[in-house]
């Protein structure tokens, strides 16, 4: 007995109603990123391995899936790194390609590529998906979308502003509302780092803390302490594990915390700007706020950083997230390049989307009219019909084969076709069409365009 298929762990198959869910959100998300004047770029699925390489930390390279090279790709192996299973040093001699990691390390190589073609600052969105060796779980996958969009050539805080109102905008369009945008700048975790005199452990520090939600207070100090950050420095530090206030008063606790610190207080102030901005501007379902805890792991962030959480009572990881990244076109070369952006994460809002019941009025692909197929003869007239419909848009089919009057029928309610249309030896002899609508069961007598009227006004 053959095997039963099955497809690889963190993937998934997409049905009809799971793909026309899917196909809304980036609609919606496309439409808006448009309005804020992106435009749309794509790269290839893998990447030169030493382009993504070390761009991510220790965790994200290990993540990277490596493509092992063609043909005999153990020829050119150290054939004592092979006999000793030393893997990791044998990396680079069978595999030079690997699947890209995520959209914004691509980005910044075809920037950095592309540049005398570019008008900067140069606002780019870009909806792909990317792949992650991870373990699996909900709202986790190996393979999925991320919905990038990204500004370069300019260091201006009003493209954080603008990105703040475009996370708003998308997830109320989606009604998605309620969502929190949580706000964090790198100074500012750089600044604290600076004063409790562990600059030398920046990237321990802020892994750590961002933790904090996931394994509470006694968590974060045990993993510092690991990483070899003195008790007298957490001391210091512990007052953000119970950062509390508007953001207002968070950002004059930090101020005064930071003052001895140039580069904190940059980071204050940078925040500052952006938080009083848009509370004076407002946001339309959206909440925005300061967590201080907010790190996130990725190695190239120097300023602003976003996270998305989902509305109050879903239990669900971040939905979005991003930040400024100050000189990541400088890894390929293009020193300066400040860029800020932020990403959408597809299958976790899906989820979200699917267990507050916001897919309902998703409609699937259908078409608008079927031809019930009665034979050749009746097939051919039916089909001249149909690619004069749809040279008008209408969305029309001919049943394949001539089935069962039921049968047919039967197609057209399941999928939920509105109208049928039957044509037998006397519609054709008169030129004429009998148009069914499935809702109400009336039928009617009809020349083409009347049957076209009818159908594009209901």
């Amino acid at each position: 007995m053959a095997q039963k298929p099955s497809i690889p762990k963190g993937t998934r198959d997409f049905s009809p109603v799971e793909v026309a869910k899917r196909d809304y959100i980036f609609a919606t998300i496309k439409s808006v990123f448009q309005n804020f004047g992106f435009q749309s770029i794509e790269t290839p699925s893998f990447e030169n391995l030493q382009t993504l390489m070390g761009k991510y930390g220790e965790e994200g390279d290990r993540l990277i899936f490596k493509i092992l090279n063609s043909g005999d790709y153990l020829k050119k192996a150290d054939a004592t790194l092979l006999a000793n299973k030393e893997s990791q040093k044998l990396t680079s001699a069978i595999s030079e390609k690997a699947l890209r990691y995520d959209l914004t390390v691509p980005f910044a190589r075809y920037v950095v590529q592309h540049q005398n073609e570019i008008e900067f600052p140069f606002k780019r969105y870009q909806i792909q998906p990317v792949w992650r060796a991870d373990r699996p779980q909900k709202g986790r996958f190996r393979e999925f979308y991320q919905c990038d969009a990204d500004v370069v050539g300019s260091d201006s805080l009003w493209q954080e502003v603008d990105f703040v109102q475009l996370y708003d905008t998308v997830f109320t369009k989606l009604g998605l509302n309620g969502v929190t945008i949580k706000m964090n700048n790198r100074k500012i975790l750089s600044g604290i780092a600076e004063i409790i005199d562990a600059s030398d452990k920046l990237i321990d520090f802020t892994v750590a803390l961002d933790k904090l939600d996931k394994i509470g207070k006694e968590g974060v100090t045990k993993e510092m302490l690991e990483k070899g950050i003195s008790e007298a420095a957490i001391e210091k530090v512990a007052p953000l594990f119970d950062f509390t206030g508007t953001n207002q008063q968070k950002l004059n606790q930090l101020a005064t915390m930071l003052a001895s610190s140039a580069e904190g207080t940059k980071g204050v102030e940078e925040l500052s700007f952006i938080i009083d901005t848009i509370e004076t501007i407002g946001l339309q379902s959206a909440n925005l706020t300061l967590d201080v805890t907010l790190a996130r792991g990725l190695n190239y962030y120097t300023g602003a950083i976003f996270e998305v959480a989902a509305p109050e009572g879903v239990k669900m990881g971040s939905i979005g997230g991003g930040g400024r990244y100050d000189d990541l076109t400088g890894i390929f070369g293009l020193k300066d390049m400040s860029g800020v952006g932020i990403s959408f994460g597809l299958d976790r809002i899906y989820l979200v989307l699917e267990e507050l019941e916001l897919f309902k009025e998703v409609a699937l692909p259908r078409p608008d009219v079927l031809f019930i197929n009665f034979g050749n003869e009746e097939a051919l007239y039916a089909t001249k019909a149909i690619a004069k419909l749809r040279a008008e848009g209408v969305k029309s089919e001919l049943y394949p084969s001539d089935a069962k009057m039921k049968k047919q029928m039967m197609y057209a309610n399941k999928r939920n076709i509105p109208y049928v249309v039957l044509v037998g030896s006397k519609e054709i002899e008169e030129g004429t069409y009998t148009l069914k609508n499935m809702s109400t069961g009336e039928q009617s007598v009809c020349k083409l365009n009347e049957l076209l009227e009818v159908i594009i006004n209901s």
